[in-house]
């Protein structure tokens, strides 16, 4: 049976899922067959397994790091918020129903029943599971209904490391605290402590470490300095930020939907040269940006009555009509058709709502969700100028099928679904051109379709196409694997890690 160690945190963000990547790499490297595992997971950014599974985007970077394919007993359940109190429940990859948390707490037996055969089947396949906690341990009032953190901790027999984030301030009262919190069974569990995200010399925390290692009796066993050369997929932060090349000639705006889902889908196009991608609030203009994008969202019906009542969708009409690129991904293709019906009430009390009506084409919400790894091929040359022939890899996220008019062409085909071969036609795009949209998420992974899609838009801006090495995507995540691994290695004593894992 597979030796465990779990990461947990002092809160949320405190670099759980960085922290469980990096010792995933570490261990392949060490020569261990290792897994990820994080019990529940509540996250709009999501990945579908080659099963067709649906799991937190998180533990499927924490698979790439260990090198090998995600699964849905990586993270048995996932909760993918619908509302304020409100959430999707998703079981060994599928959607059950959505529930309140007050409906999940007082039921919560049956998700523990799926994390006990999550772990026993990762257990009896790996010699190693790297587990993630969620939050804190230190909730008081979850701790009843904890299936998370040292619930979990207990079922896997796994020795604990508290992480805690030093950048906003308050790390050694929130190390402190926690130990506090937790009564003498939980805090026997932790067996180390990390310091993540500081800047300046170590030194500088002697007095600190010296103090947290005499009150909890845990050593701590590093501090790894805060790191931004290199850059690993967001588990969940809310994407209010500006990102890529300050020296920019283009500028893509993106829609900050209130449920947006899956944002990492944009996050290539900020590697492409000057390239800033912009999240975009109500009071943010339009009027600049050489490209919009809608992204995926949770609540397809909630967002686009808010894209109404904020008046952006008059704004986003009135930027298409006149050229400016139009990009919808998943539930922001299906806001760019003229209806959404919803027979089933799946997201709303609304049967229909109007869409922006830039693309010819309804979309009705079923009961089911379509989740698949595909491979799909582009069906015209129209939205780049020029024929695109490569293959497309990407994964398929939705709740509903659109089904196109007169006025919209189809974008792609898919040929294969989970190593099935199909004939399926997904997208659409207007007869400018300029507006275009599909169901697959990982469409700018891509390397050559993004660079097109870049190089289009710099044709249409007056510019030169870039003609330089294209960015390889995947490559990279492998090289940022690598530099992670390194960083961690030289800050912590793995020695003393290996000794609590039990190994050596």
């Amino acid at each position: 049976m597979a030796q465990t160690i779990m990461f947990q945190g002092t809160g949320s963000h405190v670099g759980k899922s960085i922290l469980s990547s990096a010792l995933c790499r570490i261990l392949v490297e060490d020569g261990y067959r290792v897994a990820p595992f994080k019990s529940q997971n509540m996250a709009l950014n999501s990945y579908v397994t080659r099963a067709g599974g649906e799991i937190g985007r998180a533990q499927a970077v924490q698979a790439e790091a260990a090198k090998i394919a995600a699964t849905v007993d990586m993270n048995p359940i996932l909760l993918k918020p619908t509302e304020d109190i409100s959430s999707q429940v998703i079981i060994h990859g599928r959607a059950v129903k959505n529930m309140t948390a007050q409906e999940y707490f007082n039921d919560n037996l049956f998700g523990l029943a799926a994390i006990k055969a999550s772990l026993k089947r990762l257990k009896e396949a790996y010699q190693m599971i790297v587990i993630e906690g969620a939050g804190s341990p230190a909730e008081i009032n979850l701790r009843e209904v904890d299936l998370v953190n040292m619930r979990v901790a207990k079922l896997a027999a796994a020795p604990v490391i508290l992480v805690a984030d030093i950048d906003p301030g308050g790390v050694f009262a929130s190390i402190i605290g926690t130990f506090e919190l937790l009564n003498q069974e939980e805090r026997s569990r932790i067996k180390g402590i990390i310091i993540n995200k500081f800047r300046g010399e170590v030194q500088r925390l002697k007095k600190g470490i010296a103090y947290l290692e005499k009150e909890t009796g845990v050593p701590v066993l590093g501090v790894i300095p805060y790191f931004k050369d290199f850059k690993l997929p967001e588990e969940d932060a809310i994407p209010s930020y500006i990102q890529g090349s300050e020296d920019y000639q283009l500028d893509i705006g993106i829609i900050s939907l209130p449920h947006i889902s899956n944002f990492t889908d944009f996050d290539s196009l900020v590697q492409e040269p000057g390239v800033r991608v912009r999240y975009l609030k109500t009071e943010d203009s339009l009027e600049e940006v050489d490209a919009i994008i809608l992204p995926g969202t949770k609540n397809t019906i909630g967002d686009l009555e808010y894209l109404y009542e904020s008046g952006v969708a008059e704004e986003i009409i009135k930027r298409a009509n006149k050229g400016t690129t139009l990009v919808g991904i998943c539930g922001g293709y299906q806001i760019l058709g003229k209806s959404i019906y919803d027979p089933f009430k799946v997201e709303s009390e609304k049967e229909s709502i109007k869409g922006l009506g830039l693309l010819d084409m309804i979309t009705t919400l079923e009961q089911q969700k379509t989740t698949n790894q595909v491979r799909a091929k582009l069906l015209s040359k129209d939205i780049f100028m020029e024929l695109y022939e490569d293959i497309l890899e990407g994964y398929e996220i939705h709740l509903g099928q659109s089904e196109l008019g007169e006025g919209s062409k189809p974008l792609i085909e898919i040929v294969k679904r989970s190593d099935q071969g199909v004939s399926i036609i997904d997208g659409a795009y207007n007869q400018k051109g300029n507006v275009w949209g599909t169901y697959l998420h990982g469409i700018f992974d891509n390397d050559h379709f993004r660079r097109k899609f870049i190089n289009k838009l710099r044709v249409d801006k007056g510019l030169a196409p870039i003609k330089s090495e294209l960015f390889n995507i995947k490559a990279k995540r492998e090289e940022a694997y690598d530099k992670l691994a390194i960083l961690v290695r030289e800050n912590l004593d793995m020695e003393k890690l290996y000794q609590i894992i039990g190994v050596k």
